[in-house]
């Protein structure tokens, strides 16, 4: 019984993280598609085309504090200086997948 009970828990935690690994992947692919549309035109391979030291490379984003998932929300949300906000043009999903994928591009320095 101990060892059907094991193999249950280890199984149905398989399932799971494949299942949030391929929600992650998913949310990361439509986050690359709205940079794209949205965000590229400033921000091209991380950079800033209007601030130069404002980019999205992981050491500009860890020293202005914008290196977690809420605070690129935030600013992609809510906007700040010259950045636009974007909670009229994007969905709260829409904004929470161009987030991972910002972070997920800054970790690999946008290659």
């Amino acid at each position: 019984m101990k060892k059907l009970l094991t193999l249950l828990l280890v199984t149905f935690l398989l399932l799971t993280s494949t299942f949030v690994l391929s929600a992650s992947a998913a949310n990361t692919a439509n986050g690359t598609q709205i940079f794209s549309a949205h965000c590229a035109g400033c921000h091209i391979n991380g950079g800033n085309i209007i601030r130069r030291g404002k980019n999205l490379k992981k050491q500009a984003l860890k020293k202005y504090g914008m290196d977690s998932i809420e605070a690129v929300k935030s600013i992609v949300t809510n906007g700040k200086n010259n950045m636009s906000a974007y909670k009229d043009r994007l969905s709260e999903q829409e904004i929470q997948d161009v987030a991972a994928y910002v972070l997920e591009q800054a970790e690999k320095n946008w290659h």
